[in-house]
This record gives C-alpha cells, sequence and structure tokens, in this order.
C-alpha cells in the first residue's frame, strides 16, 4: 500500500542513516522556536508581542512534515512547563498556561502539523500552494489565540490586540516562504 506522504526538505537534506536523526529534528525546531521566541517586541495595547515564534512555529511544520512538527512543538511546549525560559522574554513556567498568550501557544503544535501535512502534499513546491500553507497555519494560532485572549481583552479591542497587529508580517513571512521554499526544492531537484 503506498503512504500518501511525500518528502520533506528534512528527508532530502539528512540521510536517513543518520543516528538519531528524528531526534535530532525534533530537538532542533523546538530549539529554534525557542530562539525565535527571544526576539520579542512587546506592544503597549496588548499582552501579545511581536515575535519571531510563530514563523519558526510554521516553518518546522514546512521542513519536518506533520508527525515530527507535532512532536517538536510539543516539546518546546513541555520544555517552557518543565521551568525552561523558552517562551517570548525568556518566560517560564506552567503558570504561561494560564497567561493570556496561552491560546498561541497551546495551537503551535497543530499549526506546526497542518503545514506539515500540506507540505507532505506538496504545497510546499509552489508559490501559491506554500502562500496558502502559512496562511491556514496562522489561522489556526490566530482562532486558538483570539479564542483564549478574550478572557483578559473586551471584545472591541480583541481583534486590535491578538490579531491586526500582526496580519502585516504574516503576510510577510508567508511570501518570503512562499518564494524559498519552491526555490529550494528546485535547488535539491526534486519538485517532482
Amino acid at each position: 500500500m503506498a503512504s500518501s506522504r511525500m518528502l520533506t526538505l528534512s528527508d532530502v537534506a539528512l540521510p536517513r542513516a543518520l543516528a538519531g536523526r528524528e531526534l535530532l529534528l525534533i530537538a532542533g525546531a523546538s530549539l529554534l522556536t525557542a530562539g525565535a521566541a527571544q526576539v520579542a517586541i512587546p506592544l503597549p495595547w496588548t499582552p501579545v508581542p511581536i515575535t519571531g515564534q510563530t514563523f519558526a512555529v510554521l516553518l518546522t511544520g514546512a521542513v519536518l512534515g506533520g508527525r515530527r512538527a507535532f512532536l517538536a512543538q510539543a516539546l518546546y511546549l513541555l520544555e517552557g512547563a518543565c521551568g525552561m525560559p523558552v517562551f517570548a522574554g525568556g518566560a517560564a513556567g506552567a503558570h504561561v498556561f494560564l497567561a493570556p498568550t496561552a491560546g498561541y501557544l497551546v495551537s503551535f503544535p497543530f499549526a506546526a502539523a497542518l503545514v506539515g501535512w500540506l507540505a507532505e502534499r506538496c504545497w510546499d513546491r509552489s508559490f501559491p500552494g506554500m502562500f496558502a500553507a502559512m496562511l491556514l497555519g496562522s489561522a489556526v494560532i490566530f482562532a486558538s489565540g483570539l479564542a483564549w485572549l478574550s478572557r483578559f481583552v473586551p471584545a472591541p479591542a480583541l481583534l486590535a490586540s491578538g490579531l491586526l497587529p500582526f496580519l502585516p508580517g504574516d503576510v510577510i513571512k508567508a511570501t518570503l516562504s512562499a518564494l524559498a521554499f519552491p526555490a529550494a526544492w528546485r535547488w535539491v531537484g526534486r519538485s517532482e
């Protein structure tokens, strides 16, 4: 029975025979997300900062595929819950999952898995496909984030606090990814 899963960039870049390959990919992606979270710009009108986190989450999906990306982001959340300072601004601890940004955080494994699942079906090999995959992943993050944030922010201010300031950056990130991934596939000669 043939699998509907296609290769991802990590499958092409790292040989399958590499000892601990899966663990390296998963741990590396969680560390990438932790590093990207430290790039945080607070906004005075919202408890949600602009970070590099979401870009790392979505890239994890595109590079690793659905299953590994889910595990990488779940590991990232576990690291933070256990006290490692991996969240935005070096925050750590289980109490972060009760804070205003918790909805965004808990969506990370699911958003990464969705983008990864789409990449496994070759959405990452064309500009429109990759652009759409990134926006769909962002939609998962925003839906969960806004649902939780609504407990902390009055309804009239919700979109201005948790969505609108982040849309231009998400469009830029989606565009950059949509340019880079098809080019990377052409470079490795596996666009089919």
